[in-house]
C-alpha cells in the first residue's frame, strides 16, 4: 500500500495475501481486478505470471490488452531450459549447463561435468527466484532443495536445471518494447547484477 507504485495509481486493487500462490499467480483474481478496475490493458510486470502463456491468453479472452509478449513467445521463451536449446540451434551462445534435472543424483552428475561452482536455476524463473549458488559438492543437497521449493513457490512450477557459474560477471538486460504494427524502441541497459545477490 505505501509503495511508490501504489502512491502513484489512480486506483490500487488487493488481490489477495503476500503468497504468489495465492495472489500473483492467480490468473482469474487478476482478470477480475482488471475488469473491476476497468482498465483496458495489463502491464504484467516482470516474472510471476509475465513468463505465463495463459495470462496473455485469459487477457485476449476477457478484451483486454497484453501488455508484452504474445501466448507463443512466451512458450518459446518463458521456459529457460527450451530457451538454452533454441538460442544453441540458432547459434547464439550460452553459459554451460544441463538440460533439466528431476532428482538430487542428475544435479550432481551435471555439476561434476560442468565443474564448480554451479548455480542451480529455475526452469520458470526470474529475478533471481529459484536460483541457489552451489559453490563445491558439499553444498548441493541444501542448493537442490532450496531452488526446487523457491521455484515451486514462487512460480508454481519446480522445474530446475544446472549452469556453470561464471564468477564476477554482469548480468545486462537490454528492455525492448515493440508493438502490433512493427514498431520497435529499446529503453537502454539494465543491470540485473544487483538482483538478490546475483
Amino acid at each position: 500500500r505505501k509503495s511508490l507504485p501504489a502512491k502513484m495509481a489512480d486506483k490500487t486493487v488487493c488481490i489477495g495475501p503476500p503468497r504468489s500462490m495465492q495472489s500473483y499467480l492467480q490468473v482469474d483474481t487478476l482478470i477480475s481486478a482488471a475488469l473491476g478496475a476497468g482498465a483496458g490493458a495489463i502491464h504484467p510486470g516482470y516474472g510471476f505470471l509475465a513468463e505465463r502463456p495463459e495470462f496473455p491468453e485469459a487477457c485476449e479472452k476477457q478484451g483486454l490488452v497484453f501488455i508484452g509478449p504474445t501466448a507463443e513467445q512466451i512458450r518459446m521463451m518463458g521456459d529457460k531450459i527450451q530457451a538454452r536449446r533454441m538460442a544453441r540451434e540458432l547459434g547464439i551462445p550460452v553459459i554451460p549447463g544441463s538440460k533439466g534435472i528431476g532428482t538430487l543424483a542428475e544435479a550432481g552428475e551435471a555439476a561434476e561435468q560442468l565443474g564448480y561452482p554451479v548455480l542451480i536455476k529455475a526452469a520458470a524463473g526470474g529475478g533471481g527466484r529459484g536460483m541457489k549458488l552451489v559453490p563445491k559438492a558439499d553444498d548441493l543437497k541444501p542448493g537442490f532443495t532450496e531452488a526446487a521449493g523457491e521455484a515451486r513457490a514462487a512460480f508454481g512450477d519446480d522445474r530446475i536445471y544446472v549452469e556453470h557459474l561464471i564468477p564476477n560477471a554482469r548480468h545486462i538486460e537490454v528492455q525492448i518494447l515493440g508493438d502490433h504494427l512493427g514498431n520497435v524502441v529499446h529503453f537502454f541497459e539494465r543491470d540485473c547484477s544487483v538482483q538478490r545477490r546475483y
